[in-house]
């Protein structure tokens, strides 16, 4: 299987543009586009190539000249060929006749880590940040806080989106979850409670757990937060924190509308608890008006966000916005744990912040992904449903029966690799449920779905009646 899909002929004659500019040596100046395209992104490691016929054709060339410019990427290991197979994008720099990116039938798809490769652009922002770092060599490299530069553009980022925001409310973290865990570390001891969604992200189970503390749910339906049962939550266990994800929630896509969030504001104040809001997935909104205000509870709230999504998991970087005060109190429990956040990372995501066109990039192909894998499962198990979501990584599947840790062992059978619904609450159960992430191409999804079906088949094949 082809982790990345095959391009198009068409598709990449407009990535490749005008691409001789007046050049004579036509395979040489074609084999230098495609390297440029591959080096920015464009065109990640295991991408299959059209045939040479047709990008012939695209590009109105002959193909005595699309076999010469592949014979020099050959040569330079930035594209692998195996007769009857095609030609694939190899990592820049490996050997002739490298196949470890070839596109094999029988290899696993993994629907468990919802990640996407990074955004197109990238080396862009690695070559500025080069730039940069020499201004960074005179100094030690250490700060608790993060660079001034991506503080800065990310408390303008706040302040855009309707939360005024300072650089010196802005703590740079090795991404959400070390973040999160920072503030848990801090604000709850062995034994406190934690206020969560039910179901939620199991990161932040682990981490509740990690801290020895209780993980407290509130149940979240298909219709959004139960306002009633937090307050109740809040009332009869006390929790000393709340995490809560109100953009795209982990994992049911769900988005909570500004009359929510001033609720939930309210009674968190009321209860004078401390809440976590994890912003990982803010950015990823695929509709036309603005997503809603950043959710603000005064002193009570702590924002977490992270590039993972948005720019690259690579990168490890996310960042806290919180009052001075608490990550005053957050640098001090931070010595205990690590020293600051790596500086040249910090340069590339500053640079990634100033430019708008690699998130939007990003919006486009998640759009894309969604509305390929919401077809997946129409065609391929149409007895589930699901909500659509507006932004985010992930279908929440309602399955027609009890079935999803099973579904989960079977489809490893079948090559797929699931998170069963168990995995996304504090106590188990949520067999009826699955989540789906769409940080796939389109026919790998289209893939995935089709064996998971299969799979299903299986498993409800082999269930036996209740009596």
């Amino acid at each position: 299987m082809n982790t990345y899909g095959r391009i198009s002929a068409p598709r990449l004659a407009t990535l490749l543009g005008s691409w001789r500019q007046g050049s004579r040596q036509g395979a040489a100046a074609l084999a230098a586009a495609v390297e440029l395209q591959v080096l920015d992104g464009h065109l990640p490691v295991g991408t299959q190539l059209p045939a040479e016929r047709e990008l012939a054709q695209a590009l109105g060339v002959s193909r005595t000249l699309i076999g010469a410019a592949l014979d020099r990427l050959r040569e330079s290991g930035l594209v692998a060929s195996r007769r009857g197979a095609g030609s694939w994008i190899t990592p820049p720099g490996t050997s002739r006749g490298q196949e470890a990116f070839f596109p094999r039938d029988g290899e696993d798809i993994d629907l468990v880590c919802a990640a996407p490769p990074a955004v197109p652009g990238i080396t862009r922002a690695v070559d500025a940040a080069r730039g940069a770092l020499v201004e960074q060599l005179g100094h030690t490299g250490y700060g608790e806080r993060g660079l001034l530069v991506l503080r800065e553009r990310i408390a303008q980022r706040y302040t855009e989106r309707g939360l005024p925001t300072s650089p010196a409310q802005i703590m740079i973290t090795n991404g959400a979850h070390h973040a999160f865990g920072l503030t848990v570390r801090m604000l709850a001891n062995p034994g406190d409670r934690v206020l969560v969604d039910q179901p939620t992200y199991p990161n932040a189970l682990e981490a509740i757990r990690g801290a020895h503390a209780l993980p407290v749910p509130v149940s979240l339906d298909a219709e959004g937060w139960d306002f009633a049962g937090i307050e109740a939550a809040l009332r009869q266990a006390a929790p000393r924190l709340a995490y809560l994800i109100v953009d795209f929630h982990n994992p049911t896509g769900l988005l909570m509308d500004d009359e929510g969030r001033e609720r939930l504001a309210a009674l968190l104040t009321k209860a004078r608890t401390p809440v976590v809001i994890d912003e990982t997935l803010v950015e990823l909104d695929f509709g036309d008006e603005p997503a809603p205000k950043p959710f603000d509870a005064g002193e009570w709230s702590i924002l977490v966000g992270s590039a993972s999504k948005s720019h690259w998991g690579g990168l490890r970087l996310g960042w806290i916005r919180a009052s001075e005060e608490v990550l005053s109190r957050l640098s001090s429990s931070r010595f205990g744990l690590d020293l600051g956040s790596p500086v040249f990372e910090q340069l590339v995501l500053a640079e990634l912040l100033a430019d708008p066109e690699p998130l939007r990039r990003r919006r486009e192909d998640v759009r894309r992904q969604r509305d390929a894998l919401a077809r997946a499962v129409r065609t391929h198990c149409p007895e589930w449903t699901f909500r659509l979501p507006g932004g985010g990584f992930w279908l929440w599947c309602k399955l027609p029966a009890p079935m999803s840790t099973g579904l989960a062992v079977a489809a490893a059978s079948h090559g797929v690799q699931l998170a069963p619904g168990s995995r996304f609450a504090a106590h188990g159960g949520l067999e009826r449920r699955l989540r789906l992430p769409f940080s796939q191409p389109p026919e790998v999804l289209d893939e995935a779905v089709r064996r998971i079906s299969l799979a299903a088949a299986a498993v409800r094949g082999s269930a036996r009646p209740v009596t």
